[in-house]
C-alpha cells in the first residue's frame, strides 16, 4: 500500500480535501440521475457504490476525527447501505501508513529521541494503521513489542473536521436544532480522550488488572516508560484478527467458549466497574492459538453515570417496558422523550420505543441467548429496513435520548455483531460471580 509522507493539518487545507469529496459526490448524483432518464429501474447500488469509494478515498489520507466517525457508522450495519459500511470498514484496517521517514520524524517530536535511539530493533514499515495512529513492532532486551505512534495534527485538528462532518451526520440522522449539540460534544470529548495517550495507558493499566479475573481474556501489559502522550508502547500479541478468525472453520464449543469470555469482559465492566471499553469493533480483538481473546486496544473508555445506567437497565427489563406508566417514566428520565413533544410525537414514539427496546433488549431477559441464531438478526434487519422507508420517522426530530446513548449503544450493537460472528451461546448472567468475588 502506498505510503503517507505528510498529512494535511491545517483547517483550511483539511476543508478544501473535503470540498474536492463533495464535487466528486455531486458528479456521482448527476452520472446516476442522467443513467436513471435512460433507464427508470435503475437502482442506486452503484451510486452508492462511487459515493462510498469518494467519501473513504477523501478521509483516508486526513486521518483523524472524520476517518474515526467513518470506522464508527461501519457498525451501524442495518443503518448504512452495504456499499458505505464495507468500504468504511476498511478504516479498521486498511489505511494508507506514513511513510517511514515521517514515521522517524514523529517519533522525535514525541519522545526526544530516534526509535533505534529507544528500541533493540524497530520495524521502520506499520504492521496495522487505522485512523488515529499506526502501530510498529519492535524489539527491546528480548521482549516483542508493539508502539502505537498518533498521526500528526490530530488533536489539533478534531474540532474542525467535526465541523466538516456535522451536516452529513445531521441529514443522516435526522437530527434537528441546537439540541443536536450535546451528541457532537459527546463524541468531540471522547476523541479528545482518544488522542490523549497518557490517559489510555493509565486508563489500559486499570482496566486489565480489574478483568485478569475474566477466563480466557488475556491482555498486554504496558510499558509507560516507552510511552509519551503521542506514543504508547505495550507487549507484541499474536493471534488472529477477530473478523479473520470469523471467517475460519471453528468449532461450536469454540465460539462458544470465546463469545462467553467477551459477554462476561463486557458485563463486568458495565456492571462491576461502570466504565465500559467502548469500541467493540473486530479490530480490538485477536483470537490466539491458546483459544483464548485478547483485547488490544482501549483508548476509548466510557464511563457509565449512575443517573444514566440506573434507567437504562430497569428500561431493559421486560417487566418495565410492558408496565405502561414505569415505561413512560423511564422515557422521559432518559430523555427519549421530552416536555416539548406533542401527543402525536408521544403516541408515536413510545410505540416505536417499545418495540426496538422489546427487540434489542431481549438478550438480557433469559438465561442464554444465542446470538448465531439468524431469527434475532432478521428481526433486527427488518425493523431496520422498515424504518428506513417510514416516513414519518424522516419528519420527526431525531434528537432522542441522553447523550450516554451515544457510545452505550455502540457498545452493545458492536458487541452483539461481535458474538454474532462467533455464533455464540452464552450463559447471560455468568458474569455476576466476577462481580461478588
Amino acid at each position: 500500500m502506498k505510503t503517507l509522507d505528510r498529512i494535511p493539518t491545517g483547517k483550511i487545507e483539511r476543508a478544501g480535501k473535503l470540498v474536492k469529496t463533495g464535487v466528486k459526490i455531486g458528479g456521482n448524483y448527476v452520472k446516476y440521475y442522467s443513467k436513471k432518464l435512460v433507464n427508470p429501474e435503475l437502482s442506486k447500488d452503484e451510486l452508492n457504490e462511487d459515493n462510498a469509494g469518494d467519501i473513504y478515498d477523501g478521509l483516508k489520507s486526513l486521518k483523524g476525527s472524520a476517518l474515526k466517525v467513518a470506522q464508527m457508522l461501519s457498525m451501524e450495519k442495518n443503518i448504512l447501505p452495504s456499499a458505505y459500511v464495507e468500504k468504511f470498514s476498511l478504516s479498521q484496517f486498511s489505511v494508507p501508513p506514513l511513510s517511514a521517514p515521517l514515521v522517524r520524524k514523529t517519533f522525535k517530536k514525541y519522545l526526544d529521541k530516534y526509535p533505534e535511539e529507544v528500541f533493540d530493533t524497530f520495524n521502520k514499515d506499520s504492521i496495522n494503521a487505522a485512523s488515529i495512529g499506526q502501530v510498529h513492532k519492535a524489539t527491546k532486551n528480548g521482549k516483542e513489542l508493539a508502539v502505537k505512534i498518533q498521526y500528526p495534527g490530530v488533536a489539533e485538528s478534531i474540532s474542525s473536521d467535526l465541523a466538516i462532518v456535522k451536516p452529513i451526520a445531521i441529514r443522516m440522522f435526522n437530527l434537528q436544532g441546537k439540541d443536536s449539540d450535546k451528541y457532537f460534544k459527546e463524541v468531540e470529548n471522547k476523541l479528545v480522550e482518544e488522542t490523549n495517550y497518557n490517559l489510555e495507558l493509565q486508563q489500559s493499566q486499570e482496566i486489565t488488572k480489574a478483568c485478569g479475573i475474566i477466563p480466557n481474556m488475556e491482555f498486554p501489559k504496558y510499558y509507560p516508560e516507552l510511552s509519551s502522550e503521542r506514543i504508547i508502547t505495550m507487549d507484541w500479541m499474536s493471534g488472529l484478527h477477530l473478523s479473520e478468525f470469523a471467517k475460519t472453520n471453528f468449532s461450536t464449543q469454540l465460539g462458544n467458549k470465546l463469545g462467553q469470555a467477551l459477554w462476561d469482559f463486557y458485563m463486568f465492566q458495565i456492571h462491576g466497574l461502570r466504565k465500559v471499553h467502548a469500541d467493540p469493533h473486530p479490530g480490538n480483538f485477536l483470537v490466539s492459538k491458546k483459544e483464548t481473546l485478547i483485547a488490544i486496544d482501549f483508548g476509548c473508555i466510557k464511563e457509565v453515570p449512575d443517573e444514566f445506567y440506573i434507567p437504562y437497565f430497569e428500561l431493559a427489563q421486560k417487566e418495565v417496558i410492558e408496565n405502561d406508566a414505569l415505561f413512560m417514566n423511564k422515557l422521559y428520565e432518559l430523555e427519549i422523550l421530552t416536555p416539548t413533544d406533542s401527543d402525536a410525537e408521544i403516541i408515536f414514539f413510545k410505540a416505536l420505543f417499545k418495540e426496538m427496546l422489546l427487540l434489542f433488549t431481549s438478550p438480557f431477559n433469559s438465561d442464554t441467548f444465542d446470538f448465531g441464531s439468524d431469527d434475532f438478526w432478521n428481526k433486527i434487519a427488518d425493523l431496520s429496513q422498515r424504518y428506513a422507508k417510514d416516513e414519518q420517522i424522516r419528519k420527526m426530530n431525531g434528537n432522542r435520548g441522553s447523550k450516554h446513548f451515544l457510545y452505550m449503544n455502540r457498545t452493545f450493537f458492536g458487541l452483539f455483531n461481535l458474538l454474532h460472528d462467533l455464533k455464540a451461546k452464552v450463559q447471560v448472567n455468568d458474569f455476576r460471580q466476577y462481580i461478588s468475588s
